[in-house]
C-alpha cells in the first residue's frame, strides 16, 4: 500500500511538473481555472444563486485597498460546485465590490476552496486557493488517497489600482493552504501547506528562498492519526529563531516545535491552548508581541462562538485577557492583518449556510491590553462591517 501511494504521488507529480497532453486531458485539477472578471460575475455565479459562503481572508495594501476572499457556492455545503471570490474596498471596508471569481470549471468535478490572501514583502497581493477534483463515482477525496489536491496562485502586481492586472495563476505545490504565510528573519517565504489525512509530516512547510519563484518542502509535523483533522496549521518564529507550529486536531490545537529552520519537528502534542476543532489566528504583531484569535478563553474550549484576540508578550508561553470580538454562535475562521499605523482588521464567517455573512472588524493593540473591556466591546462591535452577505 505504501509503494502503491508512493507511485500515485510520484506520477501527479509528473504530471505537474511536465503539464503533458495526458495530465491536461486526464486530470482537469491540474488545469489554470477560469478567471471570471467583474463583469461577467453576474451571469453564472450572482449572489442570489449562492446557498454556501465562508471560510474568509483579508489583505490590505501599502496605501490602504482593502482585498477579501472567500469560498461560496450554489449548493449548502463543500463540493465540486465551490468557487472563490475575490472583492476589494477603498473606503476602509464601508463598501466593497467582487472583482474576480476563480472557478475551474463551473459545474464540472474541480472545486476551488480554502483561499487564502497575502501582502507578499515585494509589495504585491498575492491571492492562494486550493483545487480538487472528485474521485469518480462521486465520493469527495480532498487531499486523501492519493487526490491530486494542490495549492495554487496569483498575483495582484499592482494592488492599490481600480482595474487591476491578474498574474496567471499557477500551482505551488501539492496539498492545501488555507492559514497565512510568513517572512522568516532570513528572508523565506513560508507557507503552511497540509496533507491532511494523507500521510506523516502531513503539516508541512514550503520554503521560497527566491522571492516565491519557486517553492520546496523543507519539513513537516506528523499529527498523530487518531488526532489527526484538517491542519490548518501556522507557524510562528520565536525571538530565538526556533519554530513553533499551532496545528487543528481533533482535540483542539497540537503544538510542535523545529530548532533545524524546519526540517524536523518536534512529536505533536496538545496545546495548553484550548479550542474547538476549527480554525485559528495567530500573528506577529509591530510591536514584537503575538496575538492570537481563537473561540473562548485561553483556557476553556468551547465551540464555535464568542471570537477573542489575546496578546503574548513572551512568544506564546502566557497570554492577557482577551478581547471580545464576536459573541455569536456561528462566527469561525479568523484571518487578519496589522497596518502601518498599528491598526488590526480581522475578517471571519458567519453561519455559513444561512446569513453567509463575511465580517470585518478593526482595533489596536492597545484596545487588547487597555483592561477596558466593556467599552473595547462596543468600539469593535461599531466598527464591524459586512463584506457580502446571503440574499434573504
Amino acid at each position: 500500500m505504501t509503494y502503491l501511494k508512493t507511485s500515485i504521488r510520484l506520477f501527479f507529480f509528473f504530471c505537474v511538473c511536465f503539464h503533458g497532453a495526458f495530465a491536461q486531458s486526464n486530470f482537469a485539477e491540474l488545469n489554470p481555472p477560469k478567471l471570471i472578471e467583474e463583469a461577467e460575475i453576474s451571469k453564472a455565479h450572482a449572489l442570489g444563486s449562492r446557498k454556501f459562503s465562508g471560510i474568509p481572508s483579508i489583505a490590505v495594501s501599502p496605501k490602504g485597498r482593502m482585498w477579501a476572499v472567500w469560498y461560496t457556492g450554489i449548493t449548502p455545503g463543500e463540493d465540486l460546485n465551490n468557487y472563490v471570490v475575490l472583492a476589494t474596498s477603498t473606503d476602509q471596508g464601508k463598501t466593497w465590490k467582487e472583482v474576480l471569481v476563480i472557478d475551474p470549471d463551473g459545474p464540472g468535478p474541480v472545486r476551488a476552496y480554502d483561499p487564502e490572501i497575502w501582502l507578499a514583502p515585494d509589495g504585491k497581493i498575492k491571492v492562494f486557493w486550493a483545487q480538487a477534483a472528485a474521485k469518480r463515482g462521486g465520493t469527495w477525496t480532498l487531499v486523501t488517497e492519493g487526490t491530486a489536491a494542490g495549492v495554487w496562485a496569483l498575483d495582484i502586481a499592482d494592488p492599490e489600482t481600480d482595474i487591476p492586472t491578474w498574474g496567471e495563476p499557477k500551482r505551488l505545490a501539492d496539498g492545501v493552504m488555507m492559514c497565512k504565510p510568513i517572512v522568516l528573519s532570513t528572508g523565506e517565504w513560508v507557507l503552511p501547506v497540509s496533507f491532511w489525512k494523507l500521510e506523516k509530516e502531513n503539516a508541512r512547510m514550503v520554503v521560497s528562498s527566491d522571492g516565491g519563484q519557486s517553492w520546496q518542502v523543507r519539513g513537516g509535523a506528523s499529527v498523530p492519526d487518531k488526532f489527526r483533522s484538517y491542519d490548518e496549521h501556522m507557524i510562528v518564529e520565536r525571538k530565538d529563531r526556533s519554530l513553533w507550529m499551532l496545528i487543528r486536531t481533533k482535540h483542539g490545537i497540537g503544538e510542535a516545535t523545529s530548532l533545524d529552520r524546519g526540517v524536523t519537528w518536534t512529536p505533536v502534542v496538545p496545546s495548553r491552548i484550548q479550542h474547538p476543532s476549527a480554525r485559528f489566528f495567530i500573528y506577529r504583531l509591530h510591536s514584537g508581541n503575538l496575538m492570537l484569535v481563537k473561540h473562548g478563553p485561553v483556557d476553556q474550549k468551547i465551540g464555535r462562538s464568542h471570537l477573542m484576540a489575546f496578546i503574548s508578550k513572551d512568544d506564546g508561553h502566557s497570554w492577557s485577557d482577551g478581547l471580545l470580538l464576536d459573541e455569536r454562535p456561528g462566527v469561525s475562521y479568523p484571518d487578519g492583518q496589522q497596518v502601518s499605523d498599528g491598526t488590526i482588521f480581522i475578517i471571519y464567517d458567519f453561519n455559513r449556510t444561512g446569513n453567509q455573512d463575511i465580517l470585518m472588524t478593526h482595533f489596536s493593540e492597545s484596545d487588547i491590553l487597555s483592561g477596558r473591556n466593556s467599552e473595547m466591546i462596543l468600539k469593535v462591535f461599531t466598527n464591524r462591517k459586512l463584506i457580502s452577505t446571503g440574499v434573504k
